[in-house]
C-alpha cells in the first residue's frame, strides 16, 4: 500500500479510538501490518505463559487469535474502548468464542472491569501510545494482574536518538505516548512492578517492556 495511502487511511480511521467503516479498514490493515511485530512479541511472552490472559487494545484481535491458537488450554479476554475493535475482534475469534475459550469486551483500561488478581499474563500491542494517564493506567493493569503474573507491553517504536523524523512526526501529530527505556522502568516501578524486563528487537525499534508482580 503507498505511503500516502497508509496516512490517509490512518487519518481517517483514527488510530486512538477506530471509527466507523474507515476504522475497521485500518484495523484490517494493522492485523497485516504489525504482524512480525506481533510474532516476535509472542515467542517472548509464551515463556511460561498462564491460562487467564488480558489482551488491553485488542484492536482487529489478531494477537488473540495467535495466543489461541499457541495456548489451546488457556482462556483469553480482550478489552478495548473502541467499539469497532470489539466488533471486529469479535469477528476475528468468533470459534473460540464459540468454545467458551475468549470473550471480547467493551472498556477502558483507565477503569478495568475485572477483580484484583484476575489475570497471569496481560499484554498490549500498539496501544500504549494512546493510553489515558499513563501512570494510573499502568496502576490498573498491575492491579488484576495476580502474584507473579507478567504484563507485555509491546511497542513498534520508543524514544531514542536515531528515531525517524517521519516517526516524531507522527508522535506530536497523534499526541502519542512514547517513553524511552529509562521512562518506562520507572513508570513500572512507580506502578508497583517488583523487575521489568526490556526486549529488544535487533535491526528495528521494537521494544517488548515485561513487568512483573
Amino acid at each position: 500500500m503507498p505511503l500516502e495511502h497508509n496516512r490517509n487511511l490512518t487519518d481517517a480511521g483514527n488510530p486512538a479510538k477506530p471509527a466507523g467503516k474507515a476504522g475497521e479498514d485500518m484495523l484490517l490493515y494493522m492485523n497485516k501490518e504489525h504482524k512480525d511485530l506481533t510474532l516476535w512479541a509472542l515467542d517472548i511472552f509464551e515463556r511460561g505463559a498462564g491460562d487467564r490472559i488480558l489482551d488491553i487494545g485488542c484492536g482487529g484481535g489478531e494477537t488473540i487469535r495467535v495466543l489461541s491458537e499457541r495456548i489451546p488450554t488457556g482462556h483469553f479476554t480482550g478489552i478495548d474502548h473502541s467499539e469497532v475493535s470489539v466488533k471486529l475482534s469479535g469477528e476475528t475469534n468468533a470459534s473460540s468464542i464459540r468454545e467458551g475459550r475468549t470473550e471480547i469486551l467493551s472498556g477502558s483500561v483507565s477503569e478495568l472491569p475485572f477483580e484484583d488478581g484476575s489475570f497471569d499474563r496481560i499484554i498490549t500491542v500498539e496501544s500504549f501510545y494512546f493510553w489515558p494517564d499513563p501512570p494510573e493506567s499502568l496502576k490498573e493493569v498491575y492491579r488484576v494482574l495476580t502474584k507473579g503474573g507478567r504484563f507485555f507491553l509491546v511497542s513498534e517504536i520508543y524514544e531514542r536518538p536515531d528515531l525517524t523524523g517521519r516517526s516524531r512526526s507522527n508522535i506530536e501529530k497523534y499526541k502519542m505516548n512514547v517513553p524511552g527505556i529509562g521512562e518506562f522502568k520507572e513508570l513500572f516501578r512507580e506502578a508497583g512492578f517488583s523487575d521489568t524486563e526490556i526486549h529488544l528487537k535487533d535491526g528495528e525499534y521494537w521494544i517488548v517492556v515485561e513487568g512483573i508482580k
